[in-house]
């Protein structure tokens, strides 16, 4: 398999989007961010344990599976390899967006996702902090998405350096200029639309599941970008205690009895009182 320094990419990417949300925040902080980066960058670590104990291997079997049977779907049509490569990018990014849905809608998968979108405030660091079960779950559907795609080593391996560099920059808390983010979001994720699908409505948070191109969302209308970012209110309402956010109480939370996710702890129903100014669900708000 060719590789790339995938890794090392992520780390400086992470790195200046960092740098850059300090000086052009796009919403402004509510909890103190160096609780925050220790209990995401602590869950990365037990993260990142089941990827390499369980992701990748299983990734990497069935590459090499793949490429010496005719069964992915790539393999069938015999396309020249720049048409391959193109179709097998857009079919991962298509199909984990299935993935993503499915963390949304399954019970026992929003568990574990679960823990991701409570972080209270979202920023680059957000994009490390997935629950090593969630990740250990991935396992199958990667399996079975590698498996069905038939992708070459070297366009999964490059669908891999895109996906993570554009999972930290959607993440991150950088305002760009609203022109350039709209003329932006005709192609990629963004993170005026990813903060959206952070928000503490449950509407809202079921909408933007894209990852690397938002036409998915297009495709199966679960696009809604015009909500401006003054409005959102980041997490999940039924789990917006300090204590909820801590190291020991993510990891544990999906094996624990879940509360009631889009109720406050005092009960409230956490809803929208203004409808969008903006009819057009698909023109991004500032």
């Amino acid at each position: 398999m060719k590789s790339l320094p995938t890794p090392v990419i992520a780390v400086a990417v992470f790195a200046l989007l960092f740098v850059f949300e300090r000086f052009f925040p796009l919403r402004k902080a509510t909890r103190s961010l160096l609780t925050r980066l220790f209990a995401n960058l602590a869950l990365s670590v037990f993260a990142f344990v089941a990827a390499v104990c369980f992701l990748q291997p299983a990734v990497e079997s069935a590459l090499r599976w793949s490429a010496g049977k005719p069964f992915g779907f790539v393999h069938l049509l015999a396309l020249p390899s720049p048409i391959s490569f193109v179709l097998s990018f857009l079919l991962m990014d298509l199909t984990f967006y299935y993935w993503h849905l499915a963390n949304h809608r399954a019970p026992f998968l929003w568990r574990f996702h679960n823990v991701h979108h409570i972080d209270p405030d979202l920023d680059v660091s957000t994009a490390f902090r997935f629950h090593f079960g969630e990740i250990a779950l991935s396992t199958g559907f990667s399996l079975l998405q590698v498996s069905l795609i038939g992708p070459s080593a070297w366009a999964f391996t490059v669908y891999q350096l895109v996906f993570q560099a554009e999972v930290l920059f959607h993440h991150s808390n950088i305002r760009l200029p609203v022109g350039a983010e709209r003329f932006l979001n005709k192609l990629l994720v963004t993170p005026r639309m990813h903060g959206i699908h952070h928000s503490q409505i449950q509407r809202e948070n079921n909408s933007n599941f894209g990852t690397v191109f938002p036409w998915w969302d297009r495709l199966h209308r679960t696009l809604g970008v015009n909500i401006p970012q003054d409005e959102i209110v980041i997490g999940v309402p039924g789990y917006t205690l300090r204590e909820d956010n801590s190291f020991w109480n993510s990891l544990t939370m999906p094996f624990r009895k879940q509360r009631d996710y889009w109720r406050r702890p005092d009960g409230a129903l956490v809803e929208r009182q203004n409808l969008p100014l903006d009819k057009d669900a698909a023109r991004l708000a500032k």
